[in-house]
């Protein structure tokens, strides 16, 4: 076992200090990675504050994860010493189960995946996140960071990144498709500049103009005020993919009557409340409301091979980790343009 300096939720709710944590030797198939760079999620904050179940504490947060390969296993055959690597919101599943053998693993039905941290590892250990020095992951769950980005503004696309393209592949947004971004956050902003990249129309949905010169900049065609009500008059079945990227509740009948016939509302916000949809909304047109979780490991390595070659990285907020409870808060309040990363140098 190793012992580095990482991050640290000692219970839930109370702030991040700085500890020490263990990590397990290199085994035959694992890479050793020296991480760099560890972007900040929404996800961090709810499971850091027990927003959705009861976790697992302390709590080593940070699934967003760039740096460089320091060892690997003899019989590792994927990387090599000094390669750039990721690392996202897994380190393993059961490799067997269907969903896995299709290349699904975040959809693993062979016991779930065992995400990055909050979850147990099959040596029966808790997993630690990408808020501290090092991570140890087997090779099967690390992808190549292309040389055409840079680790800090890649490291928010091994979950902001992949939870986006993942539906908007899967869904079809491309050219001669109307697709609408709701919320232009840490994940709508991705959201954006892919969704231009694939060909497709793009429209903002925020709740105000307030970013519009930042939305039109990353790539959209249209920026709509969802507190207007004319907004949604004036939109009524206009979009073929609605990509809702918001973690609270919204009037989703409302949304739902912007779609087309067989348009789809798929959320990858997930709210700490339960939400609720009236049925009617969706049976006129055939209209679908769905959700998408991250994306198989293969994907992950597409969507940044995608993003190399169209210069898509996320617009960061450099920290160091002493700011970590103050960008909590401010994610919270909206005040992050649009992703903070931290310099695990300064861990």
């Amino acid at each position: 076992m190793t012992t580095v300096a990482a991050y640290a939720a000692p219970a839930a709710k109370a702030p991040l200090e700085r500890t020490t944590i263990e990590r397990r030797p290199v085994g035959a198939h694992d890479v050793l990675i020296d991480i760099q760079f560890t972007g900040i999620c929404h996800s961090d904050i709810h499971q850091a504050r027990d927003g959705w179940a009861e976790g697992i504490f302390p709590m080593v947060p940070g699934h967003e994860i760039a740096g460089v390969v320091a060892e690997v296993g003899p019989e590792v055959t994927k990387f090599a010493v000094g390669d750039r690597v990721g690392v996202g919101c897994m380190v393993d599943s059961c490799r067997v189960c269907e969903n896995c053998e299709a290349g699904l693993e975040q959809y693993c039905t062979g016991g779930g995946p065992v995400w990055t941290y909050n979850a147990v590892g099959k040596d029966g250990e808790p997993t630690y996140g990408g808020y501290s020095q090092n991570i140890v992951v087997n090779e099967d769950f690390v992808v190549r960071v292309p040389d055409g980005l840079s680790l800090d503004v890649a490291a928010p696309l091994l979950c902001a990144g992949i939870t986006t393209y993942s539906p908007l592949r899967h869904w079809g947004a491309g050219p001669g498709k109307k697709v609408a971004v709701v919320g232009l956050g840490g994940l709508g902003h991705v959201a954006v500049k892919i969704a231009h990249a694939l060909g497709a129309e793009v429209t903002v949905l925020s709740q105000s103009l307030r970013k519009q010169d930042d939305g039109l900049r990353l790539g959209a065609d249209h920026y709509y005020a969802t507190g207007d009500p004319k907004t949604f008059e004036e939109l009524a079945g206009t979009f073929d993919l609605i990509l809702n990227t918001v973690s609270a509740p919204l009037d989703f009948a409302a949304y739902a009557s912007l779609l087309r016939t067989d348009g789809a509302l798929v959320n990858v916000g997930l709210p700490e409340e339960p939400v609720q949809i009236t049925l009617q909304s969706l049976f006129g047109h055939r209209r679908s409301l769905s959700s998408s979780g991250i994306g198989g490991i293969a994907e992950t390595q597409e969507m940044l091979d995608f993003c190399a070659a169209h210069g898509i990285g996320a617009e960061i907020e450099l920290i160091a980790a002493e700011e970590i409870n103050e960008a909590y808060e401010r994610v919270l309040a909206s005040d992050v343009r649009y992703r903070f990363v931290i310099d695990t140098a300064t861990i």
